[in-house]
C-alpha cells in the first residue's frame, strides 16, 4: 500500500494545522494592533465619531486583516507540506505551455 504523504499522514497533517492555528492567532493579535491604529487615526483625523462607525471600521479592518491571512496561511499549509506536488495534471503534453 502507498505511504500516505503531506497532510494525507496523520502526523503531518497535525503538525502542519498546528502551526497554522499557532499563525492565525499572532496574526489575530496584529490584525487587533492595526484596529487600534486605524480606530486612533480616524479619531485624530475626524474627531469624535459614532459608535456604529467604530464598529464597523473595527470589524472591517479584523476581517479584512484576518481573511488575508487565512487564505496566504492555507497557501503556505499547502506547498510546505507537499500538498501541491500531490496534485496530478491531466492535461500534461496536451496543452502546450511556454515553460
Amino acid at each position: 500500500m502507498k505511504q500516505p504523504q503531506a497532510l494525507d499522514n496523520p502526523e503531518i497533517a497535525a503538525t502542519a494545522w498546528a502551526r497554522y492555528r499557532r499563525l492565525m492567532i499572532w496574526m489575530a493579535l496584529g490584525a487587533l494592533l492595526c484596529v487600534g491604529a486605524a480606530i486612533a487615526a480616524l479619531w485624530y483625523w475626524t474627531g469624535p465619531m459614532p459608535i456604529h462607525m467604530i464598529i464597523a471600521t473595527a470589524l472591517g479592518v479584523f476581517f479584512t486583516f484576518m481573511l488575508g491571512t487565512a487564505l496566504m496561511g492555507l497557501l503556505f499549509l499547502s506547498s510546505g507540506t507537499g500538498h501541491d506536488e500531490q496534485v496530478e495534471d491531466r492535461m500534461k503534453g496536451m496543452i502546450d505551455i511556454d515553460d
